[in-house]
């Protein structure tokens, strides 16, 4: 009777793991998750809530910004960060 009550503490523990561990996924989507053929759907999606915010930008100009920030994030770590100066017109959104 004993190895039984091990064998169901043992059994207990690991669903309970299990149920843990779904409750703690992570569910969002990252980067490599986005296939290359999503790209030009993603773009017009963001172009369009641009637009919504009255900042209308075209989707091929937003796919070729995600194209520029996924060869970025391949890129290794910068050694160091350079500071942006706060009257350059590339920081100001508004310019």
């Amino acid at each position: 009777m004993a190895e039984f009550q091990w064998w169901l503490l043992l059994l207990g523990l690991v669903a309970g793991g299990g149920i843990v561990a779904v409750v703690y996924m992570d569910g969002a989507r990252r980067e490599q998750d986005i296939a290359d053929d999503e790209l030009a759907a993603e773009a017009t999606w963001i172009s369009e809530r641009l637009a919504r915010g009255g900042r209308p930008i075209e989707a091929p100009m937003v796919e070729r910004v995600l194209l520029e920030h996924r060869a970025y994030r391949m890129e290794p770590p910068p050694d160091r960060l350079e500071p942006i100066e706060k009257d350059s017109p590339v920081s100001d959104p508004r310019a």
